[in-house]
């Protein structure tokens, strides 16, 4: 059994800090020029993706010790040597203390997002949608999978000008498995899958205009559920906008909400 808690909190949290490390390896080979690095400050992973990049913040502050002003400075420095604001995603088990240092130190909060969380004791069946398939892409489907990934975010002004680079990571992750729903051959949606101590990431999600409202996200959920529970693992999460179509999909699929984070943004002066 488990249960909405720090300990529920810490194992998501260094799921998603975990997944989002291995950017690190594939921009070292694909854009060195990018110096992306991450490090580990404690429990709390700081990444550097870039200074326009949503992976480009911390995982975890206060979670696996007390946020004190020397590791707050420590981690500041090592975002703003790299030219980057600091971003930590926190959730609301590091406490009230965390959030009074950040408020001290004069961050502000930036973004909020949805944890939702699904225990994975039983298969899930795959849905059988009509005139859709979904399966695992092979290398020889990357650009494919990228320009339909692409075109699934086109319309959302947050994501639209870093998609392209975000998905060309993405596809070259060996540390991610990537899905794609066909309809009659033609790739129409995208998504991704992340693995961490027993804990699954569904990430990237993405329908283009034309194949949405005909099941494809659905059949997207439930193929890497399966494909999760083959691997192992104990829980999948995902991460939405609050009251988000998103948030309400996942909820109406068995996902529960886990808790609600707030991003705290620090500009560089």
């Amino acid at each position: 059994m488990w249960f909405m808690d720090r300990s529920l909190a810490r194992r998501l949290e260094r799921t998603e800090g975990a997944v989002s490390t291995s950017f690190t390896e594939v921009n070292e080979r694909l854009r060195p020029a990018l110096g992306a690095a991450w490090h580990d400050f404690d429990g709390t992973y700081a990444i550097f993706d870039g200074t326009a990049s949503p992976l480009t913040q911390t995982f975890g502050l206060g979670l696996f010790g007390a946020a004190t002003p020397d590791a707050l400075a420590a981690i500041e420095r090592f975002f703003f040597d790299r030219g980057a604001d600091v971003m930590h995603e926190v959730s609301p088990l590091a406490g009230v203390a965390t959030y009074a240092l950040l408020a001290e130190r004069r961050y502000t909060p930036h973004e909020l997002s949805t944890v939702l969380v699904q225990g994975l004791e039983t298969a899930p069946e795959v849905a059988d949608v009509a005139g859709l398939q979904v399966r695992v892409i092979e290398p020889a489907d990357h650009a494919v999978w990228i320009e339909t990934s692409v075109a699934g975010w086109a319309n959302d002004p947050t994501y639209a000008s870093s998609m392209r680079e975000m998905a060309t990571a993405a596809a070259a992750n060996r540390a991610m498995l990537h899905f794609v729903v066909e309809r009659d051959g033609v790739p129409i949606a995208t998504a991704s899958l992340g693995v961490h101590d027993g804990v699954a990431l569904l990430a990237g999600a993405s329908t283009i205009p034309a194949g949405r409202g005909l099941g494809a996200q659905g059949l997207l959920l439930s193929a890497r559920l399966g494909e999760a529970r083959r691997r192992g693992c104990e829980l999948a999460m995902m991460v939405a906008d609050p009251g988000s179509r998103s948030q309400r999909n996942a909820e109406r699929r068995g996902f529960r909400v886990a808790y609600t984070r707030t991003k705290w943004r620090l500009a560089r002066t």
